[in-house]
């Protein structure tokens, strides 16, 4: 995959929730790319683990632990750029999978507040930085789920329906400004915790998601699209991308293998 390496002043690139997954594969490829990584989670451990990886592969990379979430964290993290080249929206998740008769309000709540107020405070508090760079982006990682409904998943959907609408009228906004702004929505990704954290811990629920599914998309497929997005020419911009594994046509019509 050919890239466009970093200018000096753009160089520094923001990861959020990079303690695993979609997050973790992210920050191994832009690190590969030339960016000077900032690994950004809740869980310390993670992230340092991830740091001095990159660090002993001869990248650069900083752990920095943050909850999205809380806005005065998120404001003080911010304080310490005067630039960032790349902001990526990762932090979020679902939580639950039961119908709108029954589902958990706090867990609605919950993926709200992570998916699209993370995203809000994070791209607010760095906006300024992006565009002090003269040749932004913000990457906002978002799901299928944003794009179309399925039945048992309306908390999550709500959520991420929200993300794509922050991106998208942000795009709108900034326009003229040297700031791009990239959405990228995977359907089926099998991660080590996504679907395990969904389902509360319960394995055999969470290893029904990918049943029958010869090759869902993996953590390091999407980082890919997510570093080809972002290491596009500065007058490139990739508005939405959705990218699946080829046994999905929908959120609703996968192709499983009979055992």
């Amino acid at each position: 995959m050919a890239t466009a390496a970093p200018s000096a002043a753009s160089r520094i690139a923001v990861v959020t929730g990079a303690s695993s997954g979609i997050g973790a594969a992210t920050a191994r490829r832009l690190a590969a790319a030339g960016y000077r990584v900032v690994l950004t989670a809740r869980r310390k451990d993670r992230i340092e683990a991830l740091a001095e990886e990159l660090t002993q592969a001869g990248h650069s990379a900083v752990a920095y632990q943050l909850d999205v979430t809380d806005r005065a964290a998120v404001d003080e993290f911010a304080s310490a750029f005067k630039t960032i080249g790349v902001l990526v929206n990762n932090a979020g998740g679902a939580l639950g999978a039961d119908p709108v008769a029954t589902g958990d309000p706090a867990d609605w709540r919950a993926m709200y507040e992570t998916n699209v107020i993370g995203t809000l405070n994070v791209t607010q508090a760095l906006l300024p930085k992006l565009e002090a760079s003269g040749d932004g982006v913000v990457v906002v990682v978002s799901s299928t789920a944003g794009h179309g409904t399925y039945e048992g998943g309306a908390g999550y959907v709500a959520a991420k329906h929200g993300e794509h609408v922050l991106a998208e009228t942000l795009r709108l906004e900034i326009v003229g400004r040297p700031v791009r702004v990239v959405e990228i929505a995977p359907g089926l990704v099998r991660t080590e915790e996504f679907a395990l954290t969904r389902f509360g811990g319960d394995a055999d629920k969470a290893a029904k998601v990918y049943e029958g599914v010869a090759e869902p998309l993996t953590a390091d497929d999407v980082a890919e699209t997510i570093t080809w997005a972002v290491t596009r020419p500065s007058h490139v911009n990739i508005d939405l991308l959705v990218v699946r594994p080829r046994a999905q046509a929908s959120n609703t019509k996968v192709h499983r293998e009979q055992r």
